[in-house]
């Protein structure tokens, strides 16, 4: 099967939106703790990564270039993509960051939630966190809690 970098994006940005809600979290917050000690980052297939963080993925894309699937943890809920690539995360990270949310990034994988989710993920899996790019509709939108 073969997949455009546009079609992988817009995958992506469907299922972000999903899980964050149309936007950032509003949540400033560093996470607490977990962030002061970062482990080596993770490495291995999807199932892999995602026993690491006690989880079992529902697999929604299954291909050469991109293994993608969605995480139920205690916490809510996140994306895991593993790629066969460097290059192939690059291209998907950049056209999904369009979208906004928040990304951590390792060796050929990604894991995509909201800022807490990921900063939680990044004391088990190590990784460097990144944001997305947060424009349009709910660029002004303020969450109140």
């Amino acid at each position: 099967m073969r997949l455009t970098r546009e079609k992988l994006a817009a995958g992506a940005a469907v299922a972000l939106l999903a899980l964050t809600g149309c936007g950032g979290s509003g949540d400033g917050g560093t996470g607490g703790g977990t962030a002061d000690r970062v482990p080596a980052t993770a490495t291995g297939s999807l199932e892999d990564l995602a026993a690491e963080v006690k989880c079992r993925p529902d697999i929604q894309t299954d291909a050469d270039e991109i293994r993608q699937g969605v995480c139920k943890v205690d916490a809510g809920k996140f994306i895991l993509a593993t790629f066969a690539t460097d290059r192939g995360q690059r291209e998907w990270l950049n056209g999904a960051k369009d979208y906004g949310g928040s990304y951590l990034v390792g060796a050929k994988w990604v894991a995509v939630g909201d800022q807490k989710m990921v900063t939680s993920l990044r004391g088990r899996l190590g990784g460097t966190l990144e944001e997305g790019t947060s424009h349009g509709a709910h660029a002004g939108h303020e969450q109140s809690g």
